[in-house]
């Protein structure tokens, strides 16, 4: 015993136990620009260390429905833990429109659709439930069960305003799944070593127990040891019971209390019935592998960055789905203007033509001018037609963003009237330094704090292997004890005189005497001692300590390549928004000259002075100007929208709740309506001027 110790001790003294110690939060403040670092988590020379990022407030619990990190209790209700979970099923109802529909049409302001998009949106709705399930994670964590893990990538099923985002692989080897390949492994999967190493030690107590009940008739191949029976009755009856738990130290307790009652006729036998009890606690205690808080906690403090993972990426899709809402508003704003002009097109060839038939009737316009009209109103029939069917396709898009059923056919049936427009006021975010935009979207990108997180984990699990690689050394101490009692066999013989013990030769003693006999060191069982495992080429630990490293390594560069893409991305978006406004101004200033000479065109036909074709190709070049502008003025929006999704700063720029979009569950839970900047009422519609018909003026020429 003295050797084994030696040699534990030893073995302790070779080797060093990694650390795993708490996290604290991060504080939220804004990095620096990434600096290099000699040394990191695997003590080797590291890429530039990451910016601390704003974390996703509030930090790791935002209240939702229920708190699932918290177990059902014993207290009022012990079999409570034994009963189900129910989860709330999900609303299919739409959120009350109000006051947005009237007259049959829904009256939809971009602050209504986000709105309505961050209570009955599908994709949010979805994501929202991972909150929860990222929070069972920590509730099995909190037992010493690993991790099943939690879907935190973008959802995308929402159809229209498509918009580009950043993403990065998330499985091993760099790549997006951890599926496919020429180097896969069991089952033509890769598997990670996230959440490899020492397995922990169960921390919920389990109680087991054994109650049964035999009653055994068996003949005798040697009367011998019988008595001389040929048939041997034995009822047999048994109870006992088993409490085991671990601790965060690597320490295993576990306490085995077990009883026996014996009837039988056996003359061997002493006491029948005969109670048997004994109990024995036993101590383990990891000394090398498997030691300590850090290794069998690490899954709490890996399902705590899990949970602020998914914090993150809620907050991410709030950002995603609020930018796409945008992109499908202004997509139905684009359309709706689209249809106007194109009617209003259709109106001036319209009164073209009409005005060219009365100047036909009376003699003063060739025929063929009449067939030029006609035919260009054809063509701004077709180019209507095309325009309302696009209009119908886009308000499609936006009610099924907004809302969660669409088979009432007072919704599935209401046109949607876009409220708003885009201003082209100047952005604060236009005349900052580009280095500033990139830091500012280096501390509020969920991206990035997503990634910063997942390399913590991953640090986590490095320290996990290493302790993986030690020796099982294990101490342990046990102590118990045994009793024996019953009655008198009357079938007991006394072996020295062949005849039955006289009644009362052994005592009585009954159930409590041997409970109390059990536990009173009267027959006491102790001992202390060293278990070890060592395995001599340790090549499996060894080769799964290097991997957990090797996609470390990976998971930097990954962050790295975050940066640049974003740094690329932020930059581009600031250009892009100085272009799309100088287009806007020069699509404005294009669509009002073609207005002025299409008035001034107008004016020379009501003069004589010019023709029919004139007109057209001047009406042609207003629809043309008209549609550059629809098309520059949706193309500024978007951009806009863009920018603020990759400065991520559109939730706190519109005032949008993270906490309430959270709870937002069914349809509606107090969601404020976000104030959005940068938006102006729409402008009333021209209509088209009629052409006076001059009977004296001669035929043009």
């Amino acid at each position: 015993m003295q050797g084994a110790a030696s040699i534990a001790l030893l073995l302790m003294s070779l080797c060093t136990q990694p650390s795993l110690g708490q996290q604290t939060p991060t504080s939220p403040t804004t990095p620096a620009a990434p600096q290099p670092v000699v040394n990191d988590t695997t003590g080797q020379a590291g890429l530039p260390q990451a910016p601390d990022p704003k974390p996703t407030e509030p930090l790791f619990m935002r209240p939702t429905s229920r708190d699932y990190t918290k177990p059902k209790s014993h207290i009022w209700n012990p079999i409570a833990p034994y009963t189900a979970i129910q989860v709330p099923t999900f609303q299919m109802g739409n959120t009350t429109l109000g006051s947005l529909l009237k007259d049959g049409k829904i009256y939809l302001s971009l602050a209504d659709a986000v709105t309505l998009a961050l209570e009955n949106n599908y994709d949010i709705a979805i994501s929202r439930i991972n909150l929860d399930i990222a929070d069972t994670d920590l509730l099995r964590a909190r037992a010493g069960s690993s991790l099943r893990g939690v879907s935190t990538g973008l959802l995308t099923n929402t159809i229209g305003g498509t918009t580009t985002t950043i993403t990065t692989g998330g499985g091993p080897g760099a790549t997006s799944q951890g599926v496919g390949g020429g180097g896969t492994g069991v089952g033509g999967i890769v598997v990670s070593t996230n959440g490899g190493g020492p397995v922990p030690e169960n921390l919920d107590p389990v109680l087991t127990g054994q109650l049964s009940y035999e009653a055994s008739t068996q003949p005798q191949l040697n009367t011998l040891f019988s008595g001389g029976l040929s048939v041997l009755t034995t009822d047999t009856g048994t109870y006992n019971f088993n409490y085991a738990q671990g601790f965060l130290t690597g320490t295993q307790l576990t306490v085995g209390f077990n009883n026996t009652r014996v009837t039988t006729d056996n003359a061997f036998s002493n006491f029948s019935p005969s109670l048997t009890t004994s109990f024995r606690a036993t101590a383990t205690q990891h000394l090398l592998q498997g030691f300590g808080w850090g290794v069998n906690g690490r899954f709490i403090l890996q399902a705590k960055n899990d949970r602020r993972i998914t914090d993150s990426a809620f907050r991410q899709q709030l950002l995603y789905t609020v930018n796409q809402v945008e992109n499908i508003y202004w997509a139905l704003v684009s359309a709706y203007e689209d249809e106007q002009a194109k009617e209003r097109q259709l109106a001036q060839s319209s009164q073209l033509t009409s005005d060219n038939r009365k100047q036909l009737e009376i003699g003063t316009l060739a025929p063929l001018d009449v067939v030029n009209s006609d035919s260009a109103v054809a063509s701004d029939k077709q180019a209507l037609v095309a325009s309302k069917t696009n209009l119908e396709y886009q308000q499609l898009l936006m009610k099924q963003a907004i809302l969660r059923n669409l088979n009432d056919p007072q919704l599935s049936q209401a046109p949607v009237v876009p409220t708003d427009r885009v201003a082209l006021d100047r952005l604060p975010e236009e005349d900052v330094q580009v280095e500033d935009l990139v830091k500012q979207a280096y501390a509020n990108n969920p991206q990035i704090e997503q990634a910063v997180l997942n390399m913590k984990n991953n640090e986590i699990t490095i320290k996990a292997f290493k302790n993986g690689l030690l020796p099982v050394v294990d101490a342990y101490a046990f102590y118990g004890g045994s009793a024996l009692g019953g009655a008198q066999n009357p079938n007991a013989l006394n072996f020295n005189t062949g005849k039955p013990y006289p009644p009362g030769t052994f005592p009585s003693i009954g159930y409590g005497d041997v409970f109390q006999n059990t536990f009173n060191n009267n027959a006491p069982d102790k001992g202390v001692g060293v278990n070890m495992t060592i395995t001599l080429r340790n090549r499996t630990a060894q080769a799964d300590q290097a991997r957990s490293q090797m996609e470390y390594r990976q998971s930097q560069m990954r962050l790295q390549q975050l940066y640049t893409l974003i740094r690329i991305q932020v930059t581009n978006q600031q250009y892009a928004l100085t272009n799309d406004r100088a287009q806007v101004q020069a699509a404005q200033a294009a669509r009002d000259f073609a207005a002025q000479s299409l008035d001034a065109e107008q004016k020379k036909y009501r003069l004589g002075a010019s023709t029919t074709a004139n007109v057209l190709q001047q009406g042609r070049n207003l629809a043309t100007g008209e549609n550059n502008l629809i098309s520059a003025t949706a193309a500024y929006a978007r951009d806009r929208a863009q920018l603020f999704q990759l400065l991520a700063n559109t939730l706190d720029r519109y005032g949008i709740s993270i906490e309430a979009a959270a709870q937002a569950v069914g349809g509606g839970a107090g969601m404020a309506t976000p104030v959005i900047p940068g938006l102006t009422a729409p402008k009333a519609p021209e209509a088209p001027k009629p052409i006076d018909v001059n009977p004296g003026a001669a035929p043009p020429q």
